[in-house]
């Protein structure tokens, strides 16, 4: 699965710390907790969290603001991942297993207006936008390869692109890698450039 929850004794929480140092802040008090982005504008976090609802473990897109106080949940079924706020600051970019497959969406920052971004066969995680806010590239996983709310490391993998409209979706390269590959965004300043770990295996 995308995070390790099994063991909610120690859970994954979010912190601040100043940049010269000290104590650091709690944000989310319950966990697990996974941060993924700061907004644009600095005021709230966005981020993966494990929450039970109606008896049931989810885990859904959370926000809550950089300072601490009540957090809000944006999504609702399916197993929702890599929240990510595009350059504007406007929209939440994000995977989800609602229709099925883990596939990438696209939502209003309040979670209004949710939208399927891909469509192909295939398990699609963590999309990144270009700083001009124009591309998305993202992880791509073989239908057949995994579980749909698996991401898993040492594996055949492609790096896809699509414009932000969702048009031209294709594929930029295949490569070993996974997990890890580019679960950040990973994108030059001159939205010309992406960076990405490919992995090798060495054997003794």
């Amino acid at each position: 699965m995308s995070h390790v929850a099994e063991n909610w004794s120690v859970p994954s929480k979010i912190y601040t710390l100043p940049i010269n140092g000290g104590v650091p802040k709690l944000v989310t008090p319950v966990g697990p907790s996974y941060l993924h982005g700061w907004s644009p504008d600095g005021k709230e976090f966005a981020y993966c969290a494990f929450r039970e609802h109606d008896g049931k473990n989810e885990v859904d897109i959370y926000t809550i603001p950089a300072d601490g106080g009540e957090e809000t949940r944006l999504t609702g079924g399916g197993f929702n991942d890599g929240p990510e706020y595009a350059p504007d600051g406007k929209t939440i970019w994000f995977n989800s297993t609602r229709t099925g497959l883990m596939q990438i969406w696209r939502m209003d920052r309040d979670g209004g207006n949710q939208t399927q971004m891909s469509f192909h066969e295939r398990n699609n995680w963590f999309a990144h936008v270009s700083p001009d806010g124009r591309k998305v590239v993202y992880l791509s996983y073989g239908r057949a390869d995994l579980e749909a709310d698996e991401h898993l490391p040492n594996m055949r993998v492609e790096l896809r692109m699509m414009n932000a409209g969702g048009t031209d979706d294709h594929r930029l390269l295949s490569f070993f890698g996974g997990q890890g590959s580019m679960n950040v965004n990973s994108w030059a300043g001159d939205n010309r450039h992406i960076a990405f770990v490919s992995y090798e295996i060495l054997h003794k």
